[in-house]
């Protein structure tokens, strides 16, 4: 054998013992016989569940889903994942800047006119500390129990919501409030606000007697229409529900807030 063959002969033989030596030893093995045919089986089936929530969220995200009333039971753990995590907030925190990049585009007229609405739960509150102990939307909505959580007035702000609004207020503009919750919740509605850094709003909105019953997009239309009515423009809406703003009398720019937990028509 020649000097080259003998060569390349060498360099064959330290690949092939590289390749089935030190780099087989990396390989991950799955376990042999009924064993690894189950833990194969459970991963495989976990990505399923994974990739089906992924899927989910962006549907209920897009609204693609429409009514729902319950987490799917696979997903209970990928929501309570999401919710902890730091996903929920990155996101949050994405939403309120490019509220605030279309906020500085505005010209503040001077006048008091130049509007924000903002929903209230789970887009400047946080109910988490409720969802906890009530199964992260796996659970049908009990309202008692959720009323009783509301009186205690304890609910953290989000973070990203908080910033937004401060930003706004030291911007220009006129802060209203419009929640879903009922007139006889205002004190302790307030109370939290002002507990969790939301302070000097314009006014707080709550559904009256004649507004019970009605569902979310039109009574929040009608509260919207009547800010307009009074000569407010309004510049840009927050919440976390499609029907917070959907309707008419919208705001020129909409922001939606991911929220898995539960969903409001």
């Amino acid at each position: 054998m020649d000097s080259g063959r003998f060569a390349v002969a060498l360099l064959f033989l330290f690949l092939f013992s590289f390749a089935t030596g030190s780099l087989s030893e990396r390989l991950i093995r799955m376990p042999s016989g009924d064993r690894g045919a189950s833990v194969y089986s459970g991963v495989l089936s976990s990505r399923k569940n994974e990739l089906f929530c992924e899927s989910w969220k962006f549907s209920i995200e897009t609204n693609d889903v429409g009514v729902w009333y319950v987490v799917p039971e696979k997903c209970v753990s990928f929501v309570q994942e999401y919710m902890n995590g730091e996903r929920y907030r990155s996101d949050s925190e994405v939403i309120a800047d490019y509220a605030l990049k279309h906020a500085r585009t505005v010209n503040i007229a001077g006048d008091g006119k130049d509007a924000w609405i903002f929903d209230i739960d789970e887009t400047l509150l946080s109910n988490m500390p409720y969802y906890v102990n009530h199964g992260y939307g796996s659970e049908v909505f009990d309202e008692n129990s959720f009323n009783e959580w509301v009186d205690l007035a304890e609910a953290p702000a989000l973070p990203a919501s908080l910033r937004l609004y401060t930003e706004l207020q030291q911007l220009g503009f006129k802060i209203f409030l419009l929640t879903g919750r009922s007139e006889d919740q205002r004190k302790s509605t307030d109370k939290n606000l002002q507990y969790a850094g939301f302070t000097n709003y314009e006014k707080l909105i709550l559904r009256g007697t004649s507004d019970l019953g009605k569902p979310a997009t039109l009574y929040k239309s009608e509260k919207r229409q009547e800010l307009k009515d009074d000569g407010y423009r309004i510049h840009g809406s927050s919440g976390d529900q499609w029907s917070d703003l959907l309707g008419f009398a919208i705001g020129k720019r909409s922001f939606k807030l991911p929220n898995p937990l539960y969903y409001i028509a």
